[in-house]
């Protein structure tokens, strides 16, 4: 989510207390499948982002400076899906088989369908613009949590954040008025939800806190609760609901919080994780202009299905 232009932001707000907080020791956790090791897959890109996992396996991620979405085949190949691509970056699938993206060139929110059409499902809130939708996670039933912190990118035409304040937001099944469920994080950016959409994680990147919440009926979220000291840019779950956190590699974390250790990824950031491929077995991971992998004991939580 973070172009090269802004990476020495990210360090002085984030960088040096997550790799304090995440490099205590540098043992893999034992999610990771034993004897596994970090494969770089392609380093061809600008920078890299938003990975997400369709019902084959096959992962799609963004390359947002160059304004497309690569797709990595579950016999490896890479591909471009889609240029351009509304400069997309935080992607998750829905239930159907869509894609939905965080298109921050126009402050949208996109559905793309698997022959590349996409429809702006929301791009404001309250009649104004969104700072920049950055991640989204679809829950089981179809409504969709959207993080909207701001980042100024260099496409856009304006110097100060739309909005008032940067907030997670809800968007109902069919819905095409989003709804501010949080007003007092700092700087939200990763999010994810546990298999049973009955957990809902946000990580406040500039706080550097990842917090958990109970979603209710309405989309609001109740009994916040602080899941660990850690800031996120991008998250993803696994099958045993384990919580995988990004920055300075990705560091792994149990649901109640407790540090399972910590994949290095030798790049200066680490923006974002899905689990992929046939099995959805292995971790792919998006870092500044490359894609990495490496197999896993365990599977990835929800996925479109």
């Amino acid at each position: 989510m973070k172009i090269p232009q802004i990476l020495a932001l990210l360090f002085a707000l984030a960088g040096s207390l997550q790799l304090l907080a995440a490099q205590t020791t540098n043992e893999m956790p034992d999610t990771v499948a034993p004897g596994a090791t970090l494969v770089k897959l392609s380093n061809e890109f600008k920078f890299t982002e938003g990975p997400s996992c369709d019902a084959q396996g096959d992962v799609f991620f963004t390359d947002q400076p160059n304004d497309r979405i690569m797709k990595w085949s579950t016999d490896g190949k890479l591909s471009t899906f889609l240029q351009p691509a509304g400069h997309a970056n935080g992607m998750n699938f829905d239930g159907k088989g869509n894609l939905i993206a965080c298109a921050d060139e126009k402050t949208a929110l996109w559905s793309i369908t698997p022959d590349g059409q996409h429809t702006i499902l929301v791009d404001s809130y309250d009649g104004k613009k969104l700072n920049g939708p950055n991640d989204v996670w679809v829950m089981p039933d179809g409504s969709m949590y959207i993080t909207d912190p701001y980042y100024h990118r260099e496409w856009w035409d304006y110097n100060e954040r739309p909005q008032d304040s940067e907030d997670v937001y809800y968007l109902a099944p069919g819905g095409k008025e989003l709804k501010r469920v949080t007003t007092d994080l700092s700087q939200p950016n990763g999010i994810a939800a546990t298999p049973d959409g009955k957990i809902l994680y946000v990580s406040d990147i500039r706080g550097r806190r990842t917090w958990a919440y109970d979603p209710q009926p309405d989309g609001t979220l109740a009994n916040k609760r602080l899941i660990c000291s850690l800031g996120s840019d991008g998250m993803t779950i696994d099958n045993e609901g384990n919580l995988y956190l990004t920055g300075n590699g990705v560091t792994v974390f149990d649901p109640a919080g407790k540090r399972l250790g910590h994949i290095a990824v030798h790049e200066h950031w680490t923006a974002n994780v899905c689990f992929g491929g046939k099995d959805k077995q292995t971790l792919f991971i998006t870092a500044s202009t490359a894609l990495y992998s490496i197999q896993m004991r365990v599977r990835g939580g929800w996925q479109a299905k």
